[in-house]
């Protein structure tokens, strides 16, 4: 997975985030196993409970073209001095389409890119199991 190549995508992604309330923007590439790259913002409201993560905008963009599979994703968020990891919610959106090995990257206007997997942000996956036993 181009790591590089997909930042720049979610930094131009960010580029459209409407986050009148917070400031700061998110922006994310989901690469597919098709090769397709989808990018998503962050969307607040004013009812902060309302807004989307970049991730989860990405992820819906992408399932609602008909993509199921993915290797990773790419977050960015240039307001920040350091990188932010995905919230809570959004890891477990992501842990529903990533594996454990799938890369999962973030970074920040400065601070460089961290590199992870899906494992190690979101490590006991106790609903992923639910998945397979319909």
């Amino acid at each position: 997975m181009d790591i590089d190549r997909l930042y720049g995508l979610a930094l131009e992604a960010a580029s459209s985030s409407y986050s009148p309330y917070s400031k700061f923007r998110v922006g994310a590439a989901l690469l597919c196993a098709s090769g397709k790259v989808y990018t998503g913002a962050n969307v607040e409201n004013r009812s902060f409970g309302l807004t989307v993560c970049a991730e989860r905008s990405a992820i819906s963009a992408a399932v609602s073209a008909g993509e199921r599979d993915f290797e990773g994703i790419v977050v960015a968020t240039p307001d920040a001095s350091y990188p932010v990891s995905p919230c809570g919610a959004c890891r477990q959106v992501l842990s529903e389409f990533l594996g454990p090995e799938a890369p999962v990257a973030f970074g920040a206007s400065r601070g460089g890119v961290v590199r992870s997997t899906m494992g190690e942000l979101f490590p006991h996956d106790a609903l992923h199991d639910l998945k397979g036993s319909s």
